[in-house]
């Protein structure tokens, strides 16, 4: 590929989720201070949402990451499971042992029983689950009901939950609304601001190996966010492909063209443009008939 021709030893702008690559932007930091601060009080549930792209799981990563001696975390990243499959994943998770073919008020029995020995061992139990907008009512009550586990001082287990923004569409079912009570902080991930792109570029070729120089020039990272809205995963995707043609063409800058192609072919792209240009035109359609309005006697 074009590692070496642009002096890089590895490829900087992949999708998959790598937190030697992580961008401290305003968003994701204040989502990170927002999770250390929740999980040191011991809150029970913390909700952080965000659209597809935005990096919630380099986020939920990042955070795990982070945990000292005195955690024990759990990581379940397809929660699309049924109550008793889940019990039994968090069990597996946090290494608690349990019989084979147990009815599902068994599985919760032996689970409050390690979780009460984690406890017991000075443990927070952190439980961290991704895509949770794609976790049934069902299991989502289940979920509530291992949270009300306590000890006279604290909860037995804390859970964060990283979802898209239907998450919230879900927990305003009335069927949970006793656990979206429960949600004492949440977060929601946005874009990243224009000026913040172009330090996203050069840090992320910066890990990558990058010695210096400019690789996109000003314009072209302009041409990355409105082609991207500033959405991480388009900005990868964009900036991944503009590098193979600015490469192909031998040029050792990706200049705005090179971008404008990638762009092109980007159907996730191509759509967000065109939807951005139709709000454009439905507003400014607004705006006229607004004025024509005022203007008739």
């Amino acid at each position: 590929m074009y590692e070496s021709h642009f002096g890089l030893r590895e490829m900087p702008f992949s999708i998959t989720p790598d937190t030697s690559f992580a961008f401290a932007g305003r968003q994701h930091q204040n989502a990170l201070n927002t999770l250390l601060v929740a999980v040191r009080n011991l809150e029970g549930f913390i909700k952080i949402t965000g659209e597809v792209g935005t990096g919630k799981t380099l986020l939920c990563r990042r955070f795990l990451a982070m945990r000292d001696a005195n955690w024990a975390t759990a990581y379940i990243p397809n929660p699309f499971l049924e109550p008793a499959s889940l019990l039994l994943a968090i069990a597996e998770e946090l290494g608690i042992a349990l019989p084979r073919d147990l009815e599902q008020h068994q599985v919760h029995k032996h689970l409050t029983s390690g979780l009460l020995g984690l406890a017991g061992a000075g443990k927070n139990v952190v439980l961290c689950i991704d895509e949770a907008q794609a976790m049934p009512l069902e299991t989502l009550e289940t979920l509530r009901l291992l949270t009300n586990l306590e000890t006279e001082k604290r909860k037995l287990i804390q859970v964060v939950l990283f979802g898209q923004p239907e998450l919230n569409e879900k927990l305003a079912d009335p069927r949970v609304r006793q656990l979206r009570q429960r949600i004492t902080f949440q977060f929601h991930l946005g874009n990243l601001a224009p000026d913040e792109v172009a330090h996203y570029v050069d840090h992320r070729l910066r890990v990558a190996g990058h010695g210096g120089g400019e690789v996109f020039t000003r314009k072209a990272v302009m041409a990355l966010y409105r082609g991207s809205g500033g959405l991480p995963r388009l900005i990868n995707i964009l900036a991944h492909k503009s590098m193979m043609l600015a490469y192909g063409e031998g040029s050792i800058q990706v200049r705005p063209q090179h971008v404008r192609a990638a762009a092109s072919d980007t159907p996730a792209v191509v759509s967000s443009m065109n939807l951005r240009r139709w709000l454009a035109l439905a507003l400014s359609c607004a705006s006229v008939a607004g004025f024509a309005w005022v203007l008739l006697p």
